[in-house]
């Protein structure tokens, strides 16, 4: 009867080998080690979960730019944080084609945004942190106001528009050849909550 496993291949090592294969790339690539930080965006949190697509319902509480955080370690798509001492999921939902080590260092920061924030104008510090926009503002600005554009909806954040979701609607952000936000397209209840005056 012929072997069903090359001769240095038994069984118990060509099983472990397909079990590592089946595992996703952003599991095998998990280094990041704990550490303390600041929230790099104003984000939505629901009590314990937080989406990278800040979908805004509005049901869910706001934890600001800056927000001291602990990174305690990763889940399946998942990194979890201490947020005053609550733990916290922070969901890989929609940017999946980023490694969850590079997720970690984009959501939890080891400098301080609100430092950077402190030499902005007052309105566009209290648009980023009300998760508003105005027309101005740059890419950095608009990602520490309504979180990081998924990469799902938005594959290259170099292109000339970004995408967003809300309860109400998607909406999109136009930006100038400069990369400032040029206009705000989307239904008009949607830019009444997103858009700053």
């Amino acid at each position: 009867m012929p072997e069903r496993f090359p001769p240095l291949l038994g069984p118990t090592l060509a099983i472990a080998a397909a079990l590592a294969l089946s595992q996703p790339l952003a599991a095998q690539a998990q280094k990041t080690q704990p550490y303390e930080g600041f929230l790099c965006c104003s984000l939505l949190n629901d009590g314990s979960w937080i989406s990278d697509q800040a979908y805004d319902d509005g049901r869910k509480k706001v934890v600001p730019a800056g927000t001291p955080v602990k990174f305690t370690g990763f889940g399946r798509w998942r990194m979890y944080l201490e947020i005053d001492g609550k733990k916290v999921g922070l969901g890989n939902d929609y940017s999946r084609t980023i490694d969850m080590d590079e997720f970690a260092a984009r959501y939890v920061l080891a400098q301080d945004p609100k430092a950077k924030m402190a030499q902005w104008p007052a309105r566009v510090r209290e648009a980023v942190l009300a998760r508003k926009v105005m027309r101005g503002m740059t890419r950095e600005q608009v990602a520490m106001a309504l979180g990081h554009p998924s990469t799902s909806s938005n594959p290259d954040p170099k292109q000339p528009l970004w995408n967003y979701r809300h309860s109400q609607g998607d909406y999109q952000i136009f930006w100038t050849d400069d990369g400032r936000v040029d206009q705000v397209f989307g239904p008009a209840e949607v830019r009444a909550k997103v858009v700053a005056e």
